[in-house]
């Protein structure tokens, strides 16, 4: 093979042929001239030393070999966009990426204000933030899709190392003419008599309930899953069940819905937040940037 006879505008006119199945429509959509994009792709095949068209009179179909090196030319042009897109950051000033995934207690209740005033202090470095259940927040950095993850405690976390991040608290959120709506603070043995509203089953707070609720010998009567505390709320001011969330996510809701806040005394119900890393003693400078503002936050 010689590599010296493949270059990014044959392959990106390579993508276009296959694109569209014309070897004229693909140079017309980059620009050559029929004869010249011919004979790039000619140029390819020889190169390769394989057939990569099956050349009619009405266009051109991949051969097997063709269909392979489509694959690899969109990975390989993918990337060439990805790293035009990193040089374009460092050339408008941006030193840096952070790549980081937070559950939803972090993202609804801490990391906005944080982030701000990263981003003040540190306008050269671009934070692109997922959110997702603390579980997948392992996994992402586990397997390299994220550089730091927000999770909270008592989630499995085997292979990272944490820091301590924020602490919440939870609390009961009940609708008026509740049965419980008159009570200033109560245990949750009190109130798993009652239909709940969830999140998703996946979450670290649903599975915080359920192992709370049968250490009780109390299963917990679901009515709904949903996918946010907003959507907690609404269907708590609904009459579909009571709920339990992190104070500073209910306190708005609550007086936003007319619903009553109630503390729970149970010990479980104060939470820790932690950062975590693979590995936080080789972290990169940007992600490293981060953390120590993420803790200094948390003093």
């Amino acid at each position: 093979m010689n590599l010296h006879r493949i270059d990014l505008v044959s392959l990106s006119l390579f993508n276009l042929v296959a694109r569209t199945g014309s070897i004229s429509q693909g140079a017309e959509l980059a620009m050559l001239a029929v004869g010249a994009a011919s004979k790039r792709v000619t140029d390819l095949e020889q190169a390769f030393g394989v057939p990569l068209l099956e050349r009619h009179s009405r266009g051109v179909k991949l051969t097997p070999a063709g269909e392979a090196l489509y694959g690899h030319v969109q990975r390989i042009l993918g990337n060439v966009d990805q790293m035009e897109a990193d040089l374009s950051d460092h050339a408008r000033g941006l030193i840096g990426v952070v790549r980081l995934w937070a559950n939803t207690s972090a993202i609804t209740q801490f990391l906005p204000g944080d982030l701000a005033h990263f981003a003040s202090l540190q306008p050269g470095i671009r934070i692109e933030l997922n959110e997702a259940d603390s579980h997948e927040v392992v996994m992402a950095v586990l397997d390299g899709r994220a550089d730091l993850g927000i999770l909270a405690d008592r989630t499995p976390a085997l292979g990272l190392q944490t820091r301590p991040y924020r602490q919440d608290r939870l609390v009961l959120v009940v609708p008026p003419g509740h049965p419980l709506a008159k009570r200033r603070k109560l245990a949750f043995a009190e109130a798993v008599e009652y239909d709940f509203v969830s999140l998703t089953q996946s979450t670290s707070l649903a599975q915080r309930l359920e192992r709370e609720s049968r250490l009780l010998s109390k299963p917990l009567r679901i009515r709904i899953h949903v996918r946010s505390f907003d959507a907690m709320c609404q269907m708590v001011a609904a009459g579909l069940g009571i709920a339990v969330l992190p104070v500073a996510a209910a306190e708005p809701l609550v007086q936003a819905l007319g619903l009553h806040k109630i503390t729970l005394t149970d010990p479980w119900v104060d939470r820790q937040l932690l950062l975590g890393a693979r590995d936080l003693g080789v972290l990169a400078r940007p992600v490293r940037s981060l953390l120590d503002h993420l803790v200094g936050r948390s003093d």
